[in-house]
């Protein structure tokens, strides 16, 4: 299986499958000099994993990172840096019944093609599980960059038709739904319940945003920042749709009022999203990723097995009704390791560029 690497002078390699006995990552190209230690992984791989509310599956996974090389006395040396994770709760007798069965709207019939083989297995290597690594290594690029003056933050912004009343980020991290708006926790809570009762599910929006970039990142032509932003959304499992700034909204707007008017003070809008030609204007970065309603079913439904048969299949085991809802994290982190690859690549070709006046605040 190829293409299991991404990045340029940052690359990260992710390995594993759900049910298999570990899951991995190594991350190439990382600067010596960055405090790594085991415990620097739990708050992000903890805001990520399943099991903690009743409104995600209830797989409970232990999630505890093995740093197998590239750390010296708690700092990175400039090798690559490879982390395992074990998996402890993993129930493949779940999935004995639909082996031969492809799911509709998942990767099983794909995978058969491409492959000639697949693990079944809570899909294998299609599975969600597969994020926890790059959390994993978002959390150093996330320091990295923190040590710079940029941070990156997530929320959900909508789930099926619900969308937040008020937008206040200070209320993201107190809710297991990432919503900003406390007030209507409740509600969600309540549409959560009632889908899960159902057996349905339902998709779901986050917006994750980068403050403090420094204009100048990103490259003007093949290597856009927007676009290997866009690329890495789209590369999470189950994401349907990324957007920069005003995104498709854009289509409805005239130029007058799409263009960030600039001025001493400031940027007068930010439709743009925080990038133009490719490369940061300094604004902050702006970006909504569509993540599509859980395919696996306990509903049956209609679909073939792998002699062509027609058959009706029901996905039993442990699901979620709503993956967009662990999310943020996963989106944060491919937002940040993009984002420091973005700064190395610029290091290396224009750091002898120096200040470049006027800069818009």
């Amino acid at each position: 299986m190829s293409d299991n690497s991404f990045g340029r002078l940052l690359r990260v390699t992710t390995f594993g499958e759900s049910h298999g006995p570990a899951i991995g990552c190594v991350i190439d190209g990382l600067p010596p000099g960055i405090a790594i230690a085991p415990e620097d992984f739990a708050h992000d791989l903890a805001r990520r994993a399943t099991g903690k509310t009743r409104h995600t599956s209830q797989r409970r996974e232990a999630d505890e990172v093995e740093i197998l090389s590239g750390v010296y006395e708690g700092v990175s040396t400039g090798a690559p840096v490879a982390l395992l994770v074990r998996n402890t709760d993993a129930r493949s007798k779940d999935y004995a019944n639909i082996a031969a069965q492809f799911r509709p709207g998942h990767a099983d019939y794909t995978y058969w093609h491409k492959y000639g083989i697949r693990d079944p297995r809570g899909g294998g290597r299609s599975s969600a599980r597969e994020t926890t690594m790059r959390v994993a290594a978002g959390v150093i690029a996330k320091k990295w960059l923190a040590q710079r003056g940029v941070s990156v933050r997530a929320c959900v912004s909508q789930v099926a038709d619900v969308r937040p009343r008020g937008f206040d980020w200070s209320a993201v991290e107190d809710n297991p739904f990432f919503w900003p708006d406390a007030a209507q926790v409740p509600e969600l809570e309540a549409f959560m319940d009632a889908l899960r009762k159902s057996g349905d599910s339902a998709g779901a929006r986050v917006h994750v945003q980068a403050l403090g970039v420094p204009p100048g990142w990103g490259e003007p032509v093949y290597g856009k920042l927007d676009a290997e932003i866009a690329a890495a959304m789209m590369s999470i499992n189950a994401v349907k749709g990324v957007e920069i700034g005003a995104g498709f909204a854009s289509v409805a707007q005239k130029g007058s009022e799409h263009r960030d008017l600039m001025a001493p003070e400031g940027f007068a809008s930010n439709h743009a999203g925080g990038i133009l030609g490719g490369i940061s204007s300094g604004q902050a970065i702006e970006v909504s990723v569509a993540f599509k309603p859980t395919s696996s079913l306990r509903l049956p439904g209609a679909t073939l097995d792998t002699t062509g048969a027609a058959v009706e299949v029901v996905t039993t085991g442990r699901h979620d009704p709503c993956v967009g809802l662990r999310a943020p994290p996963i989106c944060e982190a491919m937002l940040a390791l993009v984002l420091m690859d973005h700064a190395l690549r610029h290091r290396a070709q224009c750091g002898d560029v120096g200040p470049v006046h006027p800069r818009v605040p």
